[in-house]
């Protein structure tokens, strides 16, 4: 019973309430974050690369989140499923 409740969530770690299905905090979370710890989160630089113009603060922003990202050790995946990590590397449309 267990497993199929697993088998829903898109991703290990996954909340409905702060996470965005495909990965990282939906807006919610992010006010979440804002109320506990001050923090000024963004959303994510969904944008294919390809679209975003070079150097611009998307671009740029996108960039260094990607090399922040992918320099992280552990898993991108667990037994096929992806982990919070990989969820949002992929989503940030990262190459690592």
């Amino acid at each position: 019973m267990w497993q199929d409740i697993l088998k829903k969530k898109p991703f290990h770690g996954y909340n409905k309430k702060i996470h965005h299905k495909k990965g990282g905090l939906n807006a919610a979370g992010r006010a979440k974050a804002k109320r506990e710890t001050g923090a000024n989160l963004k959303p994510p630089v969904t944008t294919k690369p390809s679209k975003l113009k070079a150097g611009s603060k998307k671009a740029k922003r996108r960039k260094q989140f990607c090399s922040r990202m992918c320099g992280n050790k552990g898993p991108t995946s667990k037994k096929g499923k992806l982990t919070r990590l990989g969820a949002s590397l992929k989503r940030w449309n990262c190459n690592c």
